[in-house]
């Protein structure tokens, strides 16, 4: 039920990976997403639904087909989360989802984002450092009747990778969100410092979080302007 990334993005270089947590019918509702606005920014997404069964999976593809189906006609990553939110409150759906999604103009860098209570950006330079980016936002999506979603601008560098992932690849038992997020930030790093591909440095933050053993799915989505 995952989207296939485009071939091309103009002007980005962009990767994505997913692991569900179990085989067969254990799977969860992790997602990610990216795809052409009409005034040619680049939409990208990841979000992570409640739940782990079938109809967790099911659900998430209602929330992403919502997205683009909302984002075909607004240009604002915090009014498509209002939307969806208002949507899915109507619905009175069973379960939540956290998201964030940001646009990209791939032309300068510029990216505008919001998040419905998901896990933080990380920013990953190729001098070896990182930054955690915390987005404005508000709840999670489907349980807050009116909620806001404000947004913010920023611009990612060529020097930069944006690492946009699910809690499943830093946090669990044995590792604070904090600390995880911290972690995937030096390996990304690390890898954009040795030359990697973010096909590549996708792998190893993917490698790494299947390493801790956490009972969870995982996706990760990098992105590069080139």
């Amino acid at each position: 039920m995952l989207p296939t990334l485009p071939e091309r993005l103009p002007g980005l270089e962009v990767a994505a990976r997913y692991r569900p947590c179990g085989a067969g019918l254990d799977i969860g509702g992790d997602w990610y997403d990216a795809f052409l606005m009409p005034d040619g920014a680049v939409a990208l997404e990841i979000g992570d639904a409640q739940g782990h069964d079938v109809d967790a999976a099911a659900f998430m593809g209602q929330v992403r087909s919502f997205m683009r189906a909302i984002a075909a006609h607004e240009p604002d990553p915090g009014t498509v989360l209002t939307h969806a939110n208002q949507l899915l409150v109507a619905m009175d759906a069973p379960r939540f989802a956290s998201c964030t999604m940001l646009h990209i103009n791939p032309g300068n860098g510029q990216i505008t984002g919001a998040s419905a209570g998901h896990v933080p950006l990380v920013c990953a330079h190729d001098d070896g450092s990182h930054d955690i980016r915390r987005l404005p936002g508000g709840p999670v999506l489907g349980i807050v009747p009116d909620a806001d979603y404000p947004q913010e601008t920023f611009t990612l560098g060529r020097d930069t990778a944006l690492v946009m992932v699910t809690d499943g690849v830093v946090e669990g038992p044995d590792l604070a969100l904090d600390a995880g997020l911290e972690q995937a930030g030096t390996l990304a790093a690390q890898a954009l410092r040795d030359g990697l591909s973010a096909e590549k440095t996708a792998d190893r933050l993917l490698d790494a979080a299947i390493a801790m053993n956490h009972h969870d799915d995982l996706a990760v989505l990098i992105v590069r302007v080139t």
